[in-house]
């Protein structure tokens, strides 16, 4: 076996017929599930094995096994095949179609995005939105996204950036947990320091940008570092901390930006009113692939999304 073929890229065209047999352990049934005939399955999978310098299967009289380096492979292939397939499956239903893809966090999308995109829709019907709500900050052109909406503590260096609007911070509560209160015995929230009696949801996530929006940051500025609520209820993501206000289970250090609406319609109580808001270094931003900067839809986009920040920002200084 020339041992060279060992040192080039592997040959991804086989891996398909490796899947189905390594699934079935079956040469004939992989055949036929492939359309394929059963010797023209052995020899793909002999010229992997001989690409490879490793067996991939224990060939029996009547049965055929994965060795160690079969089910090496066959971990490896299974997330590479099912991306594939789905990237396929995209390109198949965007064909004919204009489309904007984003990436966004989850709490951003749920809170702000998602509420405000149904007046974008109705002005471009013609235009369809993919969003992936991911927590971790995605390179746009590598992932192909035309677009990210993300929480930065300066401006992100991927793709071309701008800032929508600032971060403030403020307890926000529910009129269910005045409710609870009265039922429970907990004392009215009139000063800060009545926190002491209550629950406080709390976001579980120490990465940088979310450090400043930690409850300790906000007491710390009111004068009140040591203070220890009557419990902590600890949670992933911001919309679940609002989730929980909402409920009543617990008072919330809410981003005032993404619960303006909850504010505006009472489903939510500003705590302490707005003299008790502690503006962060932190700002949402905008960031533009390269590639998509001049496609007609982002553009459109993305004079939707500035008009909408703005609108954010007048609420802000209100």
């Amino acid at each position: 076996m020339n041992k060279s073929i060992r040192t080039r890229p592997l040959n991804i065209g086989p891996l398909r017929t490796f899947e189905a047999v390594a699934r079935l352990l079956n040469f004939r049934a992989a055949a036929e599930e492939l359309h394929l005939t059963q010797p023209a399955v052995s020899r793909q999978i002999k010229a992997l094995e001989d690409e490879l310098g490793l067996l991939l299967f224990e060939r029996g009289t009547r049965h055929v096994a994965l060795t160690g380096a079969g089910h090496q492979l066959r971990a490896a292939t299974l997330p590479v095949l099912a991306q594939l397939d789905q990237t396929v499956r995209q390109m198949r239903r965007d064909a004919g179609r204009q489309v904007i893809h984003l990436t966004t966090f989850p709490s951003f999308a749920s809170l702000w995005l998602l509420p405000r995109l149904e007046a974008f829709q109705r002005q471009h019907p013609q235009l369809d939105i993919r969003i992936s709500a991911n927590d971790q900050t995605q390179d746009l052109e590598a992932a192909g996204f035309d677009l990210g909406l993300g929480y930065f503590l300066q401006s992100p260096r991927q793709g071309r950036a701008e800032a929508l609007f600032g971060e403030v911070l403020t307890p926000v509560h529910s009129p269910a947990r005045v409710l609870r209160g009265e039922q429970f015995n907990l004392p009215p929230l009139r000063e800060p320091a009545d926190l002491v009696g209550h629950t406080l949801a709390e976001e579980d996530d120490d990465r940088p940008a979310n450090v400043h929006a930690k409850w300790r940051n906000w007491l710390k500025a009111q004068g009140l570092p040591d203070l220890e609520p009557r419990r902590w209820l600890l949670l992933n993501f911001t919309h679940q901390q609002v989730q929980a206000a909402l409920s009543g289970q617990a008072v919330a250090l809410a981003r005032l930006p993404l619960v303006l609406p909850q504010l505006a319609s009472g489903e939510l109580i500003e705590s302490f009113g707005p003299a008790r808001r502690l503006q962060t270094p932190a700002q949402y931003w905008l960031r533009l692939s390269e590639g998509a900067a001049h496609k007609p839809e982002v553009q459109h986009f993305c004079d939707w999304l500035r008009a909408e920040a703005e609108a954010t920002r007048e609420a802000l200084r209100a």
